[in-house]
């Protein structure tokens, strides 16, 4: 299976400096008493946001991480400064005189080594990039308590089109992470006002919208935000695909032949500031579900990579000054009916496969019943 996650951004690093860690005494909860605070939570319709807005001054119980989560103390003044981290791997999409081979040769490396890589010259306009954050961020920082047009959006329903929550394996991970999300899938079956009228009415009444055929969207004068930004963000896929095609050494249009590029969705995450990010954790530490993730991320920043182990895992850890706005968009088609394996041109028998074939809606369901964590549901299907 495809298994490697690329992330676009305008910055990102390996490791952002924080403050040094205060020692603190974390409690855990029972279950039952673990359960009826997140519950709590999912009921009152404003969560992180909600809390942070109502003046909160330290991290409920829930939110808070074990202490394996948290970065190693900085070192002391007496001792020697470590080597600053290695920097995520840069690939010009456009670059190297239109030499491609080099370009495959770039991705190839960033791949093996990292499994992330930065790209610039990758199309993408900087006014669609730049509206389709304002907009992700203009619905998160709008009401949305007890009663309102946002509230009516808030659901776990895997089956809906557009939604928000408060984590989705909010009452699976040991620690909450202090993140909210709107998801949106774009194809296929995309949003429509029948299947949204929450949606809509939201839309409605918010002053960044318009109306354009069945589907009302976070939108600007010039158009529909979210669905320019998801074409230019196919472009960006399908020649990503084909690079990596070559890079594995078969023809330029394998992996879109195949289906890897099929449906998409939209994640609009939004992490507001904590008042202790020493005891909590943006995203948990974690590898991505699909064949390929685009990650977009205004200047706050906060990813962090694992490396050593040329792992594709990653986290976000939370911050304090300001709130951060990210946007994931990946390829997914869970009414696909091809089952997905290693790729049978790749195999030999020095090098056989490791993992059984599975349907990707399979697949994504034992990912998401698992939840963010340290365990890969790919492991799972080792053969």
């Amino acid at each position: 299976m495809v298994r490697s996650s690329y992330r676009l951004n305008s910055r990102l690093a390996a490791a952002i400096p924080r403050s040094p860690p205060r020692l603190h005494h974390v409690c855990r909860l029972r279950p039952r008493h673990r359960e009826a605070e997140l519950r709590a939570l999912d009921a009152t319709l404003s969560r992180v946001h909600g809390l942070v807005a109502s003046g909160v001054t330290a991290v409920p119980r829930i939110f808070r991480v074990p202490n394996p989560e948290l970065p190693p103390p900085p070192p002391s003044s007496s001792q020697e400064s470590p080597p600053l981290p290695p920097s995520i791997p840069v690939v010009d999409l456009g670059g190297a005189g239109g030499d491609r081979e080099a370009v495959v040769a770039a991705i190839r490396r960033a791949a093996v080594e990292w499994g992330f890589f930065q790209v610039t010259g990758h199309g993408v306009p900087a006014v669609v990039a730049g509206a389709a954050v304002a907009a992700a961020r203009a619905f998160h920082e709008s009401g949305g308590g007890e009663g309102t047009d946002k509230a009516r959006l808030y659901s776990r329903d895997p089956a809906r089109a557009a939604k928000y929550n408060c984590n989705f394996d909010l009452y699976q991970s040991p620690a909450a992470n202090w993140r909210e999300t709107l998801y949106l899938r774009m194809a296929p079956d995309p949003p429509t006002c029948r299947n949204t009228a929450a949606w809509t009415d939201w839309n409605r009444k918010n002053p960044m919208t318009i109306t354009t055929k069945a589907c009302v969207y976070c939108s600007s004068e010039n158009g529909d935000v979210f669905f320019e930004y998801a074409n230019n963000i196919k472009n960006l896929l399908d020649t990503l695909f084909m690079l990596l095609s070559e890079a594995l050494g078969l023809k330029q249009g394998y992996l879109t032949d195949i289906g890897c590029n099929q449906g998409q969705m939209i994640l609009c995450h939004y992490y507001p500031p904590c008042p202790q990010p020493e005891l909590a954790i943006g995203t948990t530490r974690h590898s991505d579900s699909g064949f390929l993730t685009v990650l977009l991320q205004d200047q706050t920043g906060g990813l962090q990579v694992l490396h050593n182990n040329r792992s594709v895992k990653h986290r976000v850890v939370a911050q304090s000054s300001r709130p951060r706005v990210s946007i994931t968009c990946f390829p997914s088609n869970p009414t696909s009916t091809r089952m997905f394996g290693l790729i049978k041109e790749l195999l030999s028998d020095d090098s056989p496969a490791l993992y059984r074939e599975t349907l990707v809606k399979d697949y994504v369901e034992h990912y998401y019943s698992i939840g963010l964590g340290p365990k890969k549901a790919i492991n799972d299907f080792r053969l």
